[in-house]
């Protein structure tokens, strides 16, 4: 298992951006895939972009594609989203996960989760 801590959320100006990051503790954090997902209030948490453990693969949501960028440390055991371009569409509880091994955007594949940052974005 590996401990995940979300932080960087906050409120936003539409175009504007924003940085999350994450933090992992625990097993070798090189060997995870890791992700990004998001919840909006009443909607299902969805994918939102993806990072394999070599950082070799990246892979993202239509809705994010060419406005956020998902990078990696593993020195520092970090995963990062730069959200560029803000929507207010892309308010949400965003939450960074881990899968052991290979990548998936199939949530149910995650077993790590962090607790969630509200990114909000106002007009």
């Amino acid at each position: 298992q590996v401990q995940l801590v979300e932080s960087g959320g906050g409120l936003v100006q539409a175009g504007g951006s924003l940085r999350l990051s994450c933090a992992a503790s625990g097993r070798t954090f090189s060997d995870y895939c890791m992700a990004w997902f998001r919840q909006a209030p009443g909607n299902e948490r969805e994918f939102v972009a993806l990072i394999s453990g070599s950082a070799d693969i990246k892979y993202y949501s239509e809705a994010v594609e060419g406005r956020f960028t998902i990078s990696r440390d593993n020195a520092k055991n970090s995963e990062y989203l730069q959200m560029s371009s803000l929507k207010q569409e892309d308010t949400a509880i965003y939450y960074c996960a881990a899968a052991w091994g290979d990548c998936y955007t199939n949530i149910g594949k995650y077993d790590n989760w962090g607790q969630g940052t509200q990114v909000t974005v106002s007009s």
